[in-house]
């Protein structure tokens, strides 16, 4: 899979989680992940509009009086058309910009979070003394964020915070500079937890930043 940071972004990552972990007395795991849902029905959305399209413009050469000559028959009509619906679901396969386009919001926003409550299950990252694990995942195909803090962390990081720090991120993820959006989440918490130098600097999950292609 094409890795989207470089070793000079995942070492900086790396030295600001360690040190917003020390501060915050948290511990954060990042996540990259291209697309949390493979959205098979996004070529047939496609397949529709394009047939639907080719169909309309043969009914608008047909209303006009469009001479079909006698070599035109309806199988060939409806093939063009076919194909027209056929060309549109293939290009949201091949272009993930032209597929985005019949995602919706709600859509997004549902799949992003529970591939982000799978991954803070199948990793673990509950597995922490006082609960204080925090998922920070971007799935880049949506361009959606979703930080998922452990309830150890319920009373520190209210749902507006939340909101606040993924629309700091959002700012970076739009741009698509994603090591930015990752510094600028990881500041954000660092500034609204504050520090705690209460307790020892222990390291229950690993640094690793992961990347995983997805659904």
């Amino acid at each position: 899979m094409k890795q989207n940071l470089s070793d000079h972004d995942r070492s900086r990552l790396d030295t600001l989680i360690s040190d917003v972990e020390k501060s915050t007395k948290t511990q954060i795991v990042l996540a990259l992940i291209q697309r949390s849902d493979s959205y098979a029905e996004l070529p047939w959305k496609a397949f529709a509009l394009g047939a639907s399209f080719s169909g309309l413009v043969v009914f608008i050469l047909d209303v006009i009086s469009f001479d079909w000559g006698p070599g035109i028959s309806v199988i060939a009509v409806i093939a063009g058309i076919l194909a027209g619906g056929a060309v549109f679901a293939l290009l949201t396969v091949l272009i993930p910009g032209i597929a985005k386009l019949f995602l919706s919001t709600s859509r997004a926003e549902v799949e992003v979070h529970q591939y982000a409550e799978s991954l803070f299950l199948s990793r673990e990252l509950f597995a922490t003394r006082k609960r204080v694990g925090i998922l920070m995942l971007v799935s880049l195909f949506e361009r959606k964020v979703v930080i998922l803090p452990d309830k150890g962390l319920n009373e520190k990081l209210s749902k507006d915070d939340l909101e606040n720090i993924i629309e700091a991120m959002a700012h970076f993820l739009k741009r698509g500079e994603i090591s930015q959006a990752f510094e600028a989440g990881l500041k954000k918490i660092s500034h609204v937890l504050g520090a705690n130098w209460s307790g020892k600097d222990e390291n229950e999950l690993s640094d690793e930043i992961i990347e995983e292609k997805g659904a």
